[in-house]
């Protein structure tokens, strides 16, 4: 990644918000990932960034990768994915909040804050949003969709994570689209629930 030393700080501020925000999806995975990607030399670090060569350790490397693996089967099977979502709607946010944390100028406090209080707010809007989701499709009998949803999220969290290590120009652009996502299905089930509350209604009422 040439220029990587000369990042900006909204190019930065990117690349926290968008580790975040995936890792309201797939946090083990965003671990996993970035850590191999390190360990490869795929993604070298500016200076200020050389904390987040703690995910290149083997210990970590592996805890990350019984995780993403755990992570990657019970999130194919309906209603064991949402146990799964819900036992992390805790370490998901604060794993973002964590990796944004990293990912700052350790020499701006303020900026710290900022990072860690959005990061994890970011990780726990994304993991409220894909939950809902996958709550949702689980209503369906059938199984396929359930699979295809989980596999779009394991290639998308991938997918995006090379863009944002890649084009860190690209960075805000990711952050915004998975910000305008979670927010959208955040919304869309909104409306769900109305609509079914709504026909729920006459019916308890006959």
């Amino acid at each position: 990644m040439d220029g990587v030393a000369a990042l900006g700080v909204m190019e930065i501020l990117g690349i926290a918000a968008s580790a975040s925000l995936l890792a309201g999806w797939r946090l083990y995975l965003v671990i996993l990932a970035t850590g191999l990607a390190m360990r490869s030399g795929v993604v070298p670090l500016p200076d200020h960034l050389e904390s987040l060569q703690v995910l290149a350790n083997p210990w970590v490397l592996g805890i990350a990768g019984f995780g993403a693996a755990a992570e990657f089967f019970a999130d194919k099977v309906p209603w064991l994915d949402s146990a799964w979502d819900t036992v992390h709607t805790l370490v998901r946010p604060v794993g973002g909040a964590l990796l944004a944390l990293a990912i700052v100028d350790p020499g701006d406090p303020a900026m710290q804050v900022v990072a860690f209080l959005l990061g994890g707010g970011g990780a726990l809007l994304a993991h409220g949003g894909k939950a809902g989701a996958r709550a949702a499709i689980n209503t369906s009998p059938e199984p396929v969709s359930n699979i295809v949803a989980s596999t779009a999220e394991d290639v998308a969290t991938v997918g995006l994570l090379w863009v944002v290590y890649e084009y860190p120009w690209a960075a805000a652009g990711v952050a915004a689209l998975l910000l305008v996502l979670a927010i959208g299905l955040i919304v869309a089930l909104r409306r769900l629930l109305k609509r079914l509350l709504g026909k729920r209604k006459p019916e308890m009422e006959a």
